[in-house]
């Protein structure tokens, strides 16, 4: 199974609250109440969710670029525990119990710990910094994100020298997550990142977005954001971080090196083998099909950051 992409209007986006409601509304209407289910399913406010806010304080210094209208950035997603279609995690991840939750923290690291999420929620003050996000089917978002710098994190169990990379395991629960029935991946989803990328003061421990708690279908109740990498390197609903030596074996890496690089940096002159890196549709563009490509930049924009840490490297060959 490969990604699809395709275009979208917004009209073809589906609110979370009406995937939320849309059974409810057959049943009703089914039941002889078809009139009295039209009310509340053209009721913008009747169907409207209240999601948890998540007090966090706007850095700046991250970005302050127009952001990705709310409705796209939660409808319009990656999560294949939940599906291969871009729709299939709003309309799925409700099964996702996000409390309890606990993420382990072990491997080369001189204090390992088990975490439950309001603790982690406690380490660092939260921060909201807007991102760019590109994905490698070639589209892209401008999203605030609510956490800490993961090296906040990593400070707190003290690595060992011998630690060289970060290993993130995400929830693969067949009850909860019904992609995870099918074999498109190695199941649970793997990522990883070098030590210095972890480190890298752009890397962040996200809990929320628009100052609110990460819906499911973003990765709740936790998840990683790199955002000078492809978006599939950011690791959702994660239950394990692991220190280890040598690097980690990634998802998608294993399901296919050839187009899916450990490294995978943002890059335009790197194309993928089946089409273009060099430009990208920004998702939420009121002009629709009709909107502009962008130019790709390296790194996603963010070199000042973090091309230093691949000072040396061919970035066609670490892809």
């Amino acid at each position: 199974m490969r990604f699809i992409d395709k275009t979208i209007l917004s009209s073809d986006i589906t609110p979370k609250a009406v995937f939320e409601n849309r059974r409810a509304l057959i049943k009703t209407a089914a039941a002889g109440g078809f009139g009295a289910a039209l009310v509340p399913w053209f009721s913008r406010e009747a169907l409207a969710v209240s999601p948890e806010k998540l007090s966090a304080t706007p850095n700046t210094a991250y970005g302050k670029e127009e952001t990705t209208p709310y409705k796209y950035v939660t409808s319009y997603n990656n999560f294949y525990e939940f599906g291969t279609d871009k729709a299939d995690p709003a309309s799925h991840a409700d099964s996702l119990q996000t409390r309890p939750w606990t993420i382990s923290i072990e491997g080369l690291v001189k204090k390992p710990i088990t975490l439950d999420i309001d603790a982690l929620l406690k380490i660092a003050p939260i921060e909201e910094r807007i991102y760019r996000m590109r994905c490698v089917e070639g589209w892209s978002m401008v999203i605030p994100w609510d956490g800490y710098s993961l090296s906040k994190l990593i400070n707190k169990v003290e690595p060992l020298s011998s630690a060289k990379y970060v290993e993130f395991i995400s929830l693969a629960d067949r009850k909860q997550m019904p992609g995870v029935s099918s074999n498109i991946l190695n199941w649970p989803y793997r990522e990883g990142l070098r030590m210095d990328e972890a480190m890298n003061p752009l890397t962040l421990l996200t809990f929320g977005l628009y100052g609110e708690v990460l819906p499911k279908q973003n990765g709740a109740p936790v998840r990683i954001v790199v955002p000078w990498k492809y978006g599939f390197k950011s690791a959702k609903s994660i239950v394990k971080i692991r220190f280890t030596e040598e690097m980690p074996k990634t998802s998608w890496n294993q399901f296919d090196a050839r187009e899916y690089g450990f490294y995978s940096n943002v890059n335009p002159a790197v194309d993928h083998p089946r089409w273009s890196q060099a430009m990208e549709r920004r998702i939420g563009d009121p002009k629709g099909v009709f909107a502009p490509k962008i130019k790709t930049q390296l790194f996603n924009g963010y070199a000042d950051q973090v091309a230093s840490m691949y000072a040396g490297m061919d970035l066609k060959k670490y892809y």
